[in-house]
């Protein structure tokens, strides 16, 4: 495909697009769970930082697998 922005022609292929719209994907499902859970756990600092930030689900990763307790089953 083929953009211009300002003059400047660019070109992104298929395979670029599918990728980030992979990484699109991935990150809403880790994003969503991490956020759901830190809402869970009443813990608000944990939720603002998840929602603010992108990192690819690294962070939502480490939060639930490391650093977010499981809620308790009330």
């Amino acid at each position: 495909m083929d953009y211009t922005v300002n003059g400047h022609q660019y070109v992104i292929s298929h395979s670029v697009l599918e990728l980030i719209l992979l990484l699109a994907v991935w990150e809403l499902a880790w994003k969503g769970f991490a956020l759901w859970r830190a809402v869970k756990n009443n813990q608000p600092a944990w939720f603002i930082v998840m929602l603010i930030l992108n990192t690819a689900g690294i962070l939502e990763i480490l939060y639930l697998f490391v650093f977010g307790k499981r809620p308790s089953k009330d």
